[in-house]
Protein backbone atom coordinates (compact mmCIF):
# COMPACT_ATOMS: atom_id res chain seq x y z
CA UNK A 1 0.00 0.00 0.00
CA UNK A 2 1.32 3.45 -0.90
CA UNK A 3 1.96 5.58 2.19
CA UNK A 4 0.92 9.28 2.32
CA UNK A 5 4.62 10.21 2.39
CA UNK A 6 5.38 8.18 -0.74
CA UNK A 7 2.30 9.56 -2.48
CA UNK A 8 3.42 13.12 -1.72
CA UNK A 9 6.83 12.54 -3.32
CA UNK A 10 5.61 10.39 -6.24
CA UNK A 11 6.64 11.55 -9.73
CA UNK A 12 3.85 13.60 -11.30
CA UNK A 13 2.63 12.84 -14.81
CA UNK A 14 0.19 14.92 -16.85
CA UNK A 15 -1.66 12.97 -19.56
CA UNK A 16 -3.03 15.09 -22.43
CA UNK A 17 -5.39 12.97 -24.55
CA UNK A 18 -8.97 13.43 -25.73
CA UNK A 19 -9.83 9.73 -25.29
CA UNK A 20 -11.49 9.45 -21.83
CA UNK A 21 -11.12 5.67 -21.75
CA UNK A 22 -7.38 5.87 -22.41
CA UNK A 23 -6.98 8.62 -19.82
CA UNK A 24 -8.72 6.47 -17.24
CA UNK A 25 -6.65 3.41 -18.14
CA UNK A 26 -3.38 5.34 -17.84
CA UNK A 27 -4.47 7.05 -14.63
CA UNK A 28 -5.29 3.70 -13.05
CA UNK A 29 -2.25 1.81 -14.34
CA UNK A 30 0.37 4.50 -13.74
CA UNK A 31 -1.17 5.33 -10.37
CA UNK A 32 -0.97 1.68 -9.34
CA UNK A 33 2.72 1.78 -10.23
CA UNK A 34 3.67 4.70 -8.02
CA UNK A 35 3.00 7.74 -10.23
CA UNK A 36 0.70 10.65 -9.46
CA UNK A 37 -1.40 11.25 -12.58
CA UNK A 38 -3.67 14.01 -13.84
CA UNK A 39 -5.42 13.76 -17.20
CA UNK A 40 -6.85 16.50 -19.44
CA UNK A 41 -8.42 16.43 -22.90
CA UNK A 42 -6.98 19.41 -24.78
CA UNK A 43 -4.43 22.23 -24.82
CA UNK A 44 -6.64 24.71 -22.95
CA UNK A 45 -7.09 22.29 -20.05
CA UNK A 46 -3.37 21.44 -20.20
CA UNK A 47 -2.37 25.08 -19.71
CA UNK A 48 -4.85 25.44 -16.85
CA UNK A 49 -3.37 22.37 -15.17
CA UNK A 50 0.20 23.61 -15.66
CA UNK A 51 -0.67 26.95 -14.07
CA UNK A 52 -1.45 25.18 -10.80
CA UNK A 53 0.55 21.94 -10.96
CA UNK A 54 4.10 21.18 -12.12
CA UNK A 55 4.42 17.69 -13.64
CA UNK A 56 7.67 15.76 -13.86
CA UNK A 57 6.66 14.38 -17.28
CA UNK A 58 3.89 14.85 -19.84
CA UNK A 59 2.24 12.20 -22.02
CA UNK A 60 1.03 14.14 -25.08
CA UNK A 61 -1.31 12.88 -27.80
CA UNK A 62 -0.43 14.14 -31.28
CA UNK A 63 -4.02 14.50 -32.51
CA UNK A 64 -5.99 16.76 -30.15
CA UNK A 65 -9.05 18.99 -30.61
CA UNK A 66 -8.01 22.59 -31.18
CA UNK A 67 -4.25 23.03 -30.87
CA UNK A 68 -2.47 19.77 -31.75
CA UNK A 69 0.24 18.00 -29.80
CA UNK A 70 3.07 19.24 -32.01
CA UNK A 71 2.17 22.89 -31.45
CA UNK A 72 1.65 22.34 -27.72
CA UNK A 73 4.99 20.58 -27.38
CA UNK A 74 6.81 23.31 -29.28
CA UNK A 75 5.43 26.08 -27.05
CA UNK A 76 5.96 23.99 -23.93
CA UNK A 77 9.61 23.30 -24.73
CA UNK A 78 10.24 27.02 -25.29
CA UNK A 79 9.49 27.55 -21.60
CA UNK A 80 10.34 24.30 -19.81
CA UNK A 81 12.51 21.19 -19.94
CA UNK A 82 9.76 18.90 -18.67
CA UNK A 83 10.11 15.65 -20.66
CA UNK A 84 7.35 14.90 -23.18
CA UNK A 85 6.36 11.43 -24.35
CA UNK A 86 4.32 11.85 -27.53
CA UNK A 87 1.55 9.42 -28.51
CA UNK A 88 -0.03 9.01 -31.93
CA UNK A 89 -2.24 6.57 -33.76
CA UNK A 90 -0.28 7.59 -36.85
CA UNK A 91 2.92 5.59 -36.48
CA UNK A 92 4.59 6.81 -39.65
CA UNK A 93 8.29 7.61 -39.58
CA UNK A 94 7.80 11.26 -40.53
CA UNK A 95 5.42 11.83 -37.61
CA UNK A 96 8.14 10.62 -35.27
CA UNK A 97 10.72 12.86 -36.93
CA UNK A 98 8.53 15.95 -36.63
CA UNK A 99 7.65 15.11 -33.04
CA UNK A 100 11.31 14.80 -32.08
CA UNK A 101 12.25 17.95 -33.96
CA UNK A 102 9.72 20.09 -32.06
CA UNK A 103 11.15 18.82 -28.78
CA UNK A 104 9.41 15.57 -27.80
CA UNK A 105 11.74 13.39 -25.75
CA UNK A 106 10.24 10.09 -26.86
CA UNK A 107 7.53 8.81 -29.20
CA UNK A 108 5.17 5.86 -28.81
CA UNK A 109 2.72 4.84 -31.57
CA UNK A 110 -0.77 3.64 -30.70
CA UNK A 111 -1.79 1.01 -29.91
CA UNK A 112 0.77 0.40 -27.18
CA UNK A 113 1.06 -1.67 -24.02
CA UNK A 114 0.80 0.19 -20.69
CA UNK A 115 3.93 -1.60 -19.48
CA UNK A 116 5.97 -0.17 -22.35
CA UNK A 117 4.65 3.32 -21.70
CA UNK A 118 5.51 2.97 -18.00
CA UNK A 119 9.05 1.82 -18.86
CA UNK A 120 9.57 4.76 -21.22
CA UNK A 121 8.21 7.22 -18.66
CA UNK A 122 10.52 5.88 -15.98
CA UNK A 123 13.48 6.29 -18.36
CA UNK A 124 12.47 9.91 -19.01
CA UNK A 125 12.01 10.60 -15.31
CA UNK A 126 15.57 9.43 -14.61
CA UNK A 127 16.97 12.14 -16.90
CA UNK A 128 17.99 15.48 -15.39
CA UNK A 129 15.68 18.29 -16.42
CA UNK A 130 13.88 21.35 -15.18
CA UNK A 131 15.99 24.36 -16.21
CA UNK A 132 15.49 25.69 -19.73
CA UNK A 133 18.56 26.44 -21.81
CA UNK A 134 17.29 29.97 -22.32
CA UNK A 135 17.95 30.66 -18.60
CA UNK A 136 21.12 32.71 -18.52
CA UNK A 137 21.86 31.87 -14.86
CA UNK A 138 24.73 29.70 -13.69
CA UNK A 139 22.43 26.76 -12.92
CA UNK A 140 20.90 26.89 -16.39
CA UNK A 141 24.34 27.04 -18.02
CA UNK A 142 25.59 24.13 -15.92
CA UNK A 143 22.63 21.95 -16.87
CA UNK A 144 22.96 22.90 -20.53
CA UNK A 145 26.63 21.84 -20.39
CA UNK A 146 25.68 18.56 -18.72
CA UNK A 147 23.21 17.77 -21.49
CA UNK A 148 25.92 18.15 -24.15
CA UNK A 149 28.75 16.41 -22.26
CA UNK A 150 29.74 12.75 -22.22
CA UNK A 151 32.92 11.25 -20.81
CA UNK A 152 35.79 13.67 -21.54
CA UNK A 153 33.84 15.22 -24.42
CA UNK A 154 31.63 18.29 -24.74
CA UNK A 155 29.62 19.20 -27.81
CA UNK A 156 29.89 22.96 -28.40
CA UNK A 157 26.53 23.66 -30.06
CA UNK A 158 27.22 27.35 -30.71
CA UNK A 159 30.62 26.67 -32.25
CA UNK A 160 29.62 23.48 -34.09
CA UNK A 161 32.60 21.59 -32.71
CA UNK A 162 33.51 18.75 -30.37
CA UNK A 163 35.94 19.29 -27.49
CA UNK A 164 37.88 16.63 -25.60
CA UNK A 165 39.25 17.95 -22.31
CA UNK A 166 39.05 21.42 -23.84
CA UNK A 167 40.86 20.50 -27.06
CA UNK A 168 38.99 20.43 -30.35
CA UNK A 169 38.44 17.07 -32.05
CA UNK A 170 38.45 17.35 -35.85
CA UNK A 171 35.04 16.38 -37.23
CA UNK A 172 33.59 16.77 -40.70
CA UNK A 173 30.27 18.60 -40.98
CA UNK A 174 28.49 15.30 -41.57
CA UNK A 175 30.11 13.72 -38.50
CA UNK A 176 29.18 16.69 -36.33
CA UNK A 177 25.52 16.59 -37.44
CA UNK A 178 25.31 12.88 -36.74
CA UNK A 179 26.86 13.25 -33.29
CA UNK A 180 24.53 16.16 -32.50
CA UNK A 181 21.53 13.97 -33.40
CA UNK A 182 22.75 11.30 -30.97
CA UNK A 183 23.51 13.76 -28.17
CA UNK A 184 20.06 15.34 -28.47
CA UNK A 185 18.36 11.93 -28.10
CA UNK A 186 20.30 9.97 -25.44
CA UNK A 187 19.18 6.51 -24.47
CA UNK A 188 16.90 6.13 -27.48
CA UNK A 189 17.30 3.70 -30.37
CA UNK A 190 17.46 5.69 -33.62
CA UNK A 191 16.88 3.72 -36.80
CA UNK A 192 18.96 4.39 -39.92
CA UNK A 193 15.88 5.79 -41.69
CA UNK A 194 15.15 8.14 -38.80
CA UNK A 195 18.76 9.36 -38.72
CA UNK A 196 18.67 10.03 -42.46
CA UNK A 197 15.47 12.05 -42.05
CA UNK A 198 16.91 13.97 -39.11
CA UNK A 199 20.02 15.01 -41.04
CA UNK A 200 18.51 17.81 -43.10
CA UNK A 201 19.63 18.23 -46.69
CA UNK A 202 20.71 14.61 -46.95
CA UNK A 203 19.71 12.86 -50.20
CA UNK A 204 18.07 9.58 -49.35
CA UNK A 205 18.74 6.36 -51.19
CA UNK A 206 16.80 3.22 -50.17
CA UNK A 207 20.00 1.17 -50.30
CA UNK A 208 22.18 3.86 -48.70
CA UNK A 209 24.49 2.55 -45.97
CA UNK A 210 26.49 5.73 -45.50
CA UNK A 211 24.96 6.25 -42.04
CA UNK A 212 26.88 3.12 -41.03
CA UNK A 213 30.04 4.59 -42.55
CA UNK A 214 29.55 7.84 -40.65
CA UNK A 215 29.04 5.95 -37.41
CA UNK A 216 32.23 3.97 -38.05
CA UNK A 217 34.23 7.16 -38.65
CA UNK A 218 32.72 8.85 -35.61
CA UNK A 219 33.51 5.90 -33.37
CA UNK A 220 37.16 6.11 -34.38
CA UNK A 221 37.23 9.64 -32.99
CA UNK A 222 35.33 9.20 -29.71
CA UNK A 223 35.64 5.55 -28.69
CA UNK A 224 38.63 4.12 -26.85
CA UNK A 225 37.97 0.83 -28.64
CA UNK A 226 35.87 1.41 -31.78
CA UNK A 227 35.35 -2.35 -32.15
CA UNK A 228 33.69 -2.42 -28.71
CA UNK A 229 31.95 0.97 -28.51
CA UNK A 230 30.68 2.40 -25.25
CA UNK A 231 28.99 5.59 -26.45
CA UNK A 232 27.41 4.70 -29.81
CA UNK A 233 26.04 1.18 -29.58
CA UNK A 234 24.58 -0.93 -32.35
CA UNK A 235 21.14 -2.38 -31.58
CA UNK A 236 20.92 -5.30 -33.97
CA UNK A 237 18.07 -5.03 -36.45
CA UNK A 238 16.95 -1.63 -35.09
CA UNK A 239 19.66 1.02 -35.37
CA UNK A 240 21.94 2.85 -32.96
CA UNK A 241 21.69 4.02 -29.35
CA UNK A 242 23.75 6.81 -27.79
CA UNK A 243 24.77 6.11 -24.19
CA UNK A 244 26.34 9.26 -22.70
CA UNK A 245 27.43 7.41 -19.55
CA UNK A 246 29.73 5.18 -21.56
CA UNK A 247 29.00 2.16 -19.37
CA UNK A 248 28.31 -1.41 -20.42
CA UNK A 249 24.98 -1.75 -18.63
Amino acid sequence: MTTPEAFATAPRVLVVDDDPALCQLLSDYLGANGLLVRAVGDGVAMRQALAAWRPDAIVMDLMLPGEDGLSLTRSLKAQSDVPVLMLSARGEEMDRVIGLEVGADDYLPKPFGPRELLARLRALLRRPHGVPEADGGAEGQAMAAARTSFGPFRLDIAGHRLLRDGQEVALTGAEYELLAAFVEHPGRVLSRDLLIDMLKGYDRDPFDRSIDSRVTRLRRKIETDPASPRYIRTVRGEGYLFNPNGDRG
